[in-house]
């Protein structure tokens, strides 16, 4: 894993858009400079472990985290609650 040390809120951000269908590790990569391995490795430091395989499971084959793998009419990286990306803030439901 890279040396980055990201605060807990950062951490937080990065766990809760992995487990957004539509949010792309390209994505996370281009927001935070993570890779798809490190990911992995964070997630697995972060979460509890049955938390943890329960993500793999749910990732496991899902083409929607993973730009080229996915279907060009599906463009869109960001959960519809999430304002512009720039501001990364979950709004009010």
């Amino acid at each position: 894993m890279q040396e980055n040390t990201f605060t807990s809120i950062e951490i937080d951000r990065i766990i809760e858009m992995t487990w957004e269908d539509r949010t792309t590790f390209d994505a996370i990569k281009l927001q935070f400079g993570l890779n798809h391995q490190e990911v992995i490795e964070l997630m697995r430091k972060e979460m509890k472990a049955s938390s943890f395989k329960m993500w793999r499971k749910r990732m496991t084959n899902r083409t929607t985290k993973h730009a080229a793998l996915r279907d060009i009419t599906s463009t869109r990286f960001k959960c519809d609650r999430q304002r512009a990306i720039s501001n990364n803030k979950i709004t009010k439901r």
